[in-house]
């Protein structure tokens, strides 16, 4: 190879760092912006100058006026609306690599449905909140323990052949319809009483939530983990008949890809309830302004999808203020004419 063209793909390469550099920057820069937007807006509108002096009073451990109190509030939802959304988006991601169908999303195995059987049964059972939560995410690693046994050879196979997606995608919906049937018989037998919030939940909430740690450390290891094999994720999106001649092992990175969106399904599911679109469209929006690059598409829906989602969470809880509606109905809303859009547009092309 010659200099000149060790040269100009030295460029290449450089030009689609500074790329990515520049769109992830943007994007952090976005989100941000989001977050500042949900904390000035609501049934009471806050200024710039109030925002400022509440910062100052949180900083030092004092909420002695109203607007240290409401951005408290507005800060812990719009932050537990961020990684919610960023974790059904990256969750998103990985399952439409992983089943190589862009119609995939995080609910497509069953996990949301484990977590509903779950977290309903605990609203049934007892009315508090952590543990609502606990049964939620235990109900969907429960599925997804049971999905994984039951589809692994599939999932470890070698050659991550057309035949493995849909066996595993079968199973999980299998498991998925049985879930929705305890659910459709916990609705039944709900009292009265409970039934609104049971709704609310299945529809997708944030009103309830606080911030929470443990999913922002699922977030950034399923992340982390993604990011890495960003590059092996490319090969078997696209080509998975000849990843395993590639030197790639399928197996292993098809299980990894299965655990990490199933974990993070977990994590959003119990934070939130079942929220949907957001991990369907935002990957679709994503790839389709930035391309089918993971090294740049994995981050880039992350950020997108936590963005997203506390906007849609601002209006859900500002549109007919002081009464809220669920940020589920939201999302469907817009998300249904964008996913068409979107579907117009790539026939189009």
């Amino acid at each position: 190879m010659s200099a000149g063209t060790l040269g100009i793909a030295g460029a290449t390469a450089l030009q689609g760092r500074t790329r990515a550099w520049t769109i992830l920057s943007t994007l952090t820069l976005l989100a941000l912006l989001s977050i500042l937007i949900a904390c000035v807006t609501g049934s009471v509108a806050l200024s710039l100058p109030d925002i400022a002096a509440a910062v100052y009073e949180l900083v030092h451990g004092t909420t002695s006026t109203m607007a240290a109190t409401l951005v408290e509030l507005r800060l812990s939802r719009a932050l537990s609306a961020f990684v919610t959304g960023a974790t059904l988006a990256l969750a998103g991601v990985m399952m439409q690599a992983l089943l190589r169908n862009p119609l995939a999303d995080p609910y497509v195995l069953g996990v949301s449905g484990g977590a509903a059987v779950g977290a309903l049964a605990a609203m049934l059972l007892c009315t508090l909140t952590w543990m609502i939560d606990v049964a939620a995410f235990g109900g969907a690693i429960a599925v997804s323990v049971m999905l994984y046994l039951l589809a692994r050879r599939d999932l470890r196979g070698a050659a991550g052949a057309d035949g493995s997606a849909p066996l595993l995608l079968l199973t999980g919906v299998i498991l998925a319809s049985g879930c929705g049937a305890l659910v459709t018989l916990m609705l039944s037998v709900a009292p009265d009483n409970r039934l609104r919030g049971m709704v609310f939940w299945l529809i997708g909430d944030l009103s309830g939530t606080q911030f929470r740690l443990l999913p922002w450390i699922v977030l950034a290891g399923a992340l982390a983990f993604s990011t890495r094999a960003a590059r092996a994720i490319n090969v078997i999106a696209l080509h998975a008949e000849a990843a395993s001649t590639l030197g790639i092992n399928v197996g292993k990175l098809r299980s990894g890809l299965f655990l990490c969106a199933a974990l993070l399904t977990a994590s959003a599911v119990s934070n939130a309830g079942s929220i949907g679109f957001v991990g369907l469209i935002v990957p679709h929006a994503c790839r389709f302004v930035l391309g089918p690059d993971h090294r740049l598409l994995l981050p880039a829906a992350t950020l997108v999808g936590g963005a997203f989602l506390v906007l849609a969470d601002t209006l859900a809880r500002s549109i007919v203020a002081p009464q809220q509606l669920p940020v589920g109905v939201i999302t469907a809303m817009i998300g249904v004419p964008v996913f068409l859009l979107q579907l117009h547009q790539l026939r189009k092309r």
